[in-house]
């Protein structure tokens, strides 16, 4: 019935016409949380990323110190130094020149943490000095630096009300006096449908077209990253520091998978788990209290609250939960056991467990491991990687059977015992590590049997026989990712205790009549790997798998094969390998 009495008409009325000057303010000075909501919503790169790669600009002294919340710069800072080092930019030199002709103005005053000052451009860059994201980044926060020094966005609100037979109806529009800061933050212009076009009261107006449309609400989408970082810091959850440790903790644990458009969408393992803390104890997954934690540190930074005080109150708490939630925990187990099948009964049989010797089962899905239904214990593993029982053999420590990781065919690979991995042995080694580190004295797997030399690439490493490899042999560092492919086609590869001049380890090479590759027929040979005139040929290649830009070998104290050592090759040796690299 609406619809008909307007659609009776061919011409609106204008009532009204209202204009107002507004101003749409120039940004405050850029801190962490705003960077990293503006890199997720806008740029597309995660928290996580993003604070790395602002990292490296300001180590690289591109930017200033990038985690700070204050938005407010100090009376000493240097601003017009700052803006000047951009006015030769081919992008936004020409809106920094005018501004400095013009006259820059005063930032906005904002929040003063205390800490350091706002994140700002410190050199000029061009495109071509950095990556893809390191420009993104950099692009806003020197675009964003410029718009807090320009003048601020001026237009007119233009409001107009059109009479058609007895109904009212109105359109508002912009009409740009002055772009300010927005000549840099093009993204924030006014666009061509914010606009209306000229009209004078009283003038008619042709009817094109009547609609009438229907809509219905819809439930709210999933929270994207940068509306979590304005949550977590509207309840005082974490730090600029910490903010996007969390996020990206909760992703890299399955709680959550980042779908297009940086938005979070809960899995089944996250949406159980809140259940679960919902059914036992709704304080733990609630924000008041990690805020209310945030608090009393933060009245402990101001001398407000004594340091011990607030820890012995805070940790007496988390321990009255943690016990009220082991006391109750079946309550978790139950959500799981309708989604989740339980671990006993997940996986396949693969290997012996030392204590029961019955079989355990290798569970795939990630985070992989093995699980002793009879022993009720779970062993962590190598992770992106492929497990494999090695040989049948087991570890003379523990009587578990030893499994083999592989990263690939031409990638690293190493044997390990399940339980000397998860509880090292010797107090030397590491949580996570291998036989290719075991320090044992005796055993035939471990390091002291098969390190042939000290690394040629990190210190600390030790270039370890991959004895699972034939007939693709191969050595590999127990540190770093060198890799040192040799004898193809042998048939038996084995390191000796005679030791060269140069200090490595000798070995013994065994072909068969078809396929020797020695000299003169023969079929099996000792000599170094490095030094022996024969072997050098039989020395395919030596590469190392790709390693992040910018980042370093592991460092530390030299390693060491057998207890006298194995001490790198003399410098010409390494050369002579270095013809090998690729």
């Amino acid at each position: 019935m609406f619809m008909l009495e307007v659609k009776e008409f061919e011409e609106a009325v204008v009532a009204s016409i209202t204009t107002k000057e507004k101003v749409k303010q120039r940004p405050q000075a850029l801190n962490t949380i705003e960077l990293m909501r503006v890199a997720s919503s806008g740029l597309g790169v995660g928290p996580h990323h993003a604070m790395q790669i602002a990292e490296r600009l300001y180590i690289q002294g591109y930017i200033s110190y990038p985690r700070t919340e204050t938005t407010h710069y100090p009376e000493n800072f240097d601003l017009l130094g700052a803006l000047k080092q951009q006015q030769h930019s081919s992008e936004w030199g020409s809106e920094v020149a005018n501004i400095i002709a013009e006259g820059m103005n005063k930032p906005r005053k904002g929040h003063d943490a205390g800490d350091h000052p706002p994140i700002t451009p410190m050199k000029l860059a061009n495109r071509s000095d950095l990556d893809g994201d390191s420009w993104k980044l950099y692009d806003y926060i020197t675009r964003h630096f410029i718009a807090t020094v320009s003048r601020d966005c001026k237009y007119l609100s233009t409001k107009v009300s059109f009479k058609v037979g007895t109904e009212t109806f109105t359109c508002t529009g912009k009409t740009l006096l002055d772009p300010g800061y927005t000549t840099v933050m093009h993204w924030q212009a006014f666009g061509k449908n914010e606009t209306v076009p000229p009209f004078t009261e009283g003038e008619m107006a042709k009817i094109h077209d009547v609609k009438l449309v229907e809509c219905h609400t819809c439930p709210p989408d999933y929270l994207t990253e940068a509306e979590l970082i304005t949550l977590m810091e509207k309840h005082g959850i974490g730090t600029d520091a910490s903010i996007p440790v969390h996020i990206s903790n909760i992703s890299q644990r399955n709680y959550v998978t980042v779908a297009s458009g940086r938005r979070l969408i809960p899995t089944p393992l996250g949406i159980i788990l809140v259940h679960g803390y919902q059914k036992i104890d709704p304080e733990l997954v609630l924000p008041t209290m990690r805020s209310a934690v945030e608090e009393q540190l933060n009245l402990i930074s101001q001398g407000q609250a004594n340091f011990n005080a607030v820890l012995q109150h805070t940790v007496e708490i988390f321990k009255q939960k943690f016990l009220y939630f082991v006391k109750n925990i079946e309550g978790m187990d139950q959500l799981f056991e309708v989604s989740f099948s339980p671990l006993a009964a997940s996986g396949k049989a693969h290997s012996r467990c030392g204590k029961c010797r019955r079989y355990m089962k290798y569970i795939q899905a990630k985070p992989s491991r093995m699980h002793c239904s009879h022993c009720d214990e779970t062993y962590n593993l190598p992770q992106n990687g492929n497990i494999r029982i090695y040989k049948e053999l087991k570890c003379p420590l523990d009587d578990f059977e030893l499994l083999s990781w592989s990263a690939g065919a031409k990638g690293k690979s190493y044997p390990f015992c399940p339980y000397c991995f998860n509880h090292p042995p010797f107090r030397e080694m590491k949580k996570g590590s291998g036989c290719n580190s075991c320090i044992h004295p005796t055993c035939p797997h471990g390091l002291n049997s098969t390190g042939i030399s000290s690394c040629v690439e990190c210190d600390g490493g030790v270039l370890v026989l991959d004895p699972a490899s034939g007939p693709k042999w191969k050595l590999g560092c127990n540190r770093c990712d060198v890799i040192i492919h040799l004898f193809d086609d042998a048939q038996k590869v084995t390191v000796e205790e005679g030791v060269c001049v140069c200090g490595a380890q000798l070995v013994n090479v065994e072909y068969r009549q078809d396929k020797t590759k020695l000299p003169k027929e023969a079929t099996e040979m000792s000599g170094c790997v490095f030094c022996s005139p024969y072997f050098t040929p039989l020395v395919e290649k030596h590469r190392a798998v790709s390693r992040p830009p910018g980042s370093r070998a592991p460092r530390g104290r030299s390693g060491r094969g057998r207890s006298r050592g194995k001490p790198r090759p003399p410098k010409d040796k390494m050369a002579q390998l270095a013809a090998y690299f690729v």
